[in-house]
């Protein structure tokens, strides 16, 4: 077939799903076209290097789609969420399965998959029990090249080659180049690298660097729907972890917005994330791991309040400090609408009460010495010296600055991909369903805009450090409409009142309109998604399963993805977190059991347990060609096709001695 013909085929709507992807040329201005082409034609300059390129993109369509995971809430809890991340929620173990059914044991497969997933920590165990003979070394490595070799079927063998260890890169492609029927000479030349690798001592090395592939191949990318921080200990490790990461994106949760505030200056910010771990006895990530120092707060608290009292010192300091700066800011930010959370002016301490709505409740403490009846809301010198000895602390932290420079550069409030509106907790609505408008510096925004809006005002936090923007960040936090909190946080109550019906927290009405097809279908229209197989992806909100509540809402238009990693959630939810699948056979959940260590899964190969449920499959199985990178590819192929007409048309000379320096498409 002719250049002209393959390009005609690559355009025709029956090899394309979405066939009004293509860009309209033809009403674009003809010299800016042209200017265009010219540019295109510095990588192309022949009908050859262009029907070339061509031919690789429409290649590329065809392969099947790559494997993406969803993850949110998971809050610090590192162990689970590196198992889940190694055993690439549970990829890795199904492949194994299906590969060596017929000729590995049920044993002998899960020792494949904790190698595969630990192959460091495996090996020194398989040292010390004197089982790492040259058979064993054989076996395994041609195990792991056959799971590599099935992977790297899902990729281009240049997208295969950059993810490879550099070390090792010409050896595995060259293990990876499948024998066919009758080849002896091929596997008889595989058997030789094999062998040499035994011999040289480099096995170990070379299983680490074997099964590091397999991992990065199972999983092309990796969405966090949310929430990192907070109740868990190692918000830090996890971060560490997700910095070496081939590809991932962030949509902000609220506990990570809280932290970026307060990284960024917030006091209000800096005064919740510390009564937050106070609360959680969570001092290891403050004082360990970003070297935050809590001793000024702790004496402070040991000299101002009562330790006999059914609230602690350090706990009621922060509280105290948070209602006081939390109350200033309101006052403040007027159009932040929560003059209703100003609750310390309503506290008569003589009494031991406070007053709510217009009913009064007992305080569960009176000890509460540096709260002035006349100025509530004014920090004492010595409150005033606490937090701005903390904010400085939080500001100084190098890794804390680090990790959220990441969060900034690979984070947005929500993202639209492959047909899916990812972002972690609510778009605010009113009870009848449309977008409610929030008052923005002075406008109203709604829907997109209004998500748009704050998106800005975060990167503002920590670009400019403005006291407005610093101010939005505790907002997005906590406030009444924030999109990431989508409640009225009763942090007043839950801490000094006793009585548990003040705790309860209203939540916006998008939490129960969007049990409804036709909301979500409204919500996904307003980010420009529409058709039977887009779905809203949320974390935020538990699903509590041991209830019999489904993850899989409205008809399968909204996704709801947080399970409870945190331990403290496993009793609420029943599980230990889900992860969403997505890759060319469709999407499906899988509900994870509680991990229980390492050493367990080098122990006995133990996994995570996982119920899957596969909702939306898809027959046929999709292809790039069926996501936003298709979308993209089409496009290079019609500017192709624009050059070569160029070319064959006179509009541009093609250049052949510039062939040599140019860079074919990789």
């Amino acid at each position: 077939m002719s250049a002209r013909g393959l390009l005609a085929r690559v355009n025709d709507p029956t090899y394309r799903r979405d066939a009004q992807a293509m860009p309209q040329t033809a009403t674009e201005p003809r010299e800016r076209r042209l200017s265009y082409l010219r540019l295109l034609s510095d990588r192309f300059p022949t009908c050859q290097a262009a029907y070339t390129e061509a031919i690789n993109l429409k290649a590329i369509l065809n392969l099947p789609k790559a494997t993406e995971h969803f993850m949110s809430d998971i809050h610090g809890e590192y162990e689970a969420f590196a198992h889940i991340l190694n055993n690439c929620s549970g990829v890795v173990r199904e492949l194994v399965d299906k590969i060596f059914a017929d000729e590995l044991s049920d044993t002998e497969r899960a020792d494949l998959c904790t190698l595969i997933y630990y192959p460091r920590a495996k090996l020194a165990r398989i040292h010390r029990e004197g089982l790492a003979s040259d058979a064993w070394y054989y076996d395994n490595l041609f195990h792991i090249v056959r799971v590599a070799r099935w992977l790297s079927g899902l990729y281009t063998r240049s997208k295969v080659r950059k993810a490879m260890p550099v070390a090792y890169a010409y050896i595995i492609d060259e293990l990876l180049r499948a024998s066919g029927v009758g080849e002896k000479s091929r596997h008889d030349y595989h058997v030789r690298i094999i062998d040499s690798i035994i011999e040289t001592g480099s096995a170990d090395d070379f299983i680490e660097s074997l099964s590091s592939l397999v991992k990065r191949l199972a999983v092309d990318r990796l969405h966090i729907v949310g929430d990192i921080f907070d109740r868990g200990q190692h918000a830090d490790k996890i971060l560490d972890e997700l910095m070496s990461y081939h590809t991932l994106d962030f949509q902000w949760g609220n506990h990570d917005i809280c932290w970026m505030g307060a990284a960024a200056g917030s006091e209000a910010c800096v005064a919740s994330v510390v009564r937050n771990n106070v609360r959680y006895d969570a001092y290891g990530i403050l004082e360990s791991a970003y070297g935050i120092s809590l001793r000024e707060l702790a004496l402070f608290a040991e000299r101002t309040y009562t330790s006999d009292d059914v609230i602690s010192p350090t706990d009621k300091a922060i509280n105290v400090i948070l209602f006081k700066l939390e109350g200033q800011l309101i006052k403040r930010q007027p159009e932040f609408q929560m003059e209703d959370r100003l609750l310390l002016d309503k506290i008569d301490l003589s009494r031991g009460t406070v007053e709510i709505a217009g009913k009064t409740h007992e305080l569960r403490t009176r000890d509460l010495p540096t709260i002035d009846p006349e100025d509530p809301y004014r920090l004492s010198e010595d409150e005033q010296s606490v937090i701005d000895g903390l904010v400085r602390a939080f500001r100084d932290s190098e890794r804390l600055s680090r990790q959220v420079e990441f969060l900034y550069e690979h984070g947005s409030m929500y993202l639209v991909s492959n047909g899916n509106l990812l972002f972690h907790g609510c778009i605010p609505l009113y009870m009848y369903g449309s977008f409610r408008p929030v008052s923005c510096a002075g406008r109203h925004y709604a829907g997109r805009a209004y998500m748009d809006f704050c998106d800005r005002m975060a990167r503002r936090a920590w670009h400019g450090h403005d006291r407005d923007a610093l101010d939005w960040m505790w907002y997005l936090w906590c406030g009444k409409y924030s999109p990431l909190s989508g409640r009225v946080v009763k942090t007043f109550e839950r801490t000094l009142i006793e009585d548990k019906s003040t705790w309860v927290e209203p939540q916006d009405a998008y939490y129960e309109l969007t049990n409804s097809p036709n909301v979500c279908k409204r919500i996904l229209a307003e980010f420009g998604l529409a058709g039977e197989h887009c779905h809203i992806i949320n974390g935020h909100t538990p699903v509590k399963t041991s209830s019999g509540e489904s993850p899989i809402k409205a008809d399968g238009r909204l996704l709801v993805i947080d399970g409870g990693f945190c331990r403290a959630y496993h009793k609420k939810t029943g599980i230990a977190g889900f992860t969403l699948i997505s890759g060319t056979d469709g999407m499906r959940i899988k509900a994870h059991r509680p991990f229980v260590s390492v050493e367990a899964a080098l122990d006995d190969n133990a996994d995570i347990r996982s119920d899957t449920d596969a909702f939306e499959v898809e027959d046929p199985p999709l292809t790039v060609g069926d996501t936003d990178t298709g979308v993209d590819i089409r496009r290079q192929i019609s500017d192709l096709e624009s050059l070569l007409d160029a070319y064959r048309t006179g509009m541009l000379a093609e250049r052949p001695h510039m062939m040599a320096g140019s860079a074919t498409r990789v």
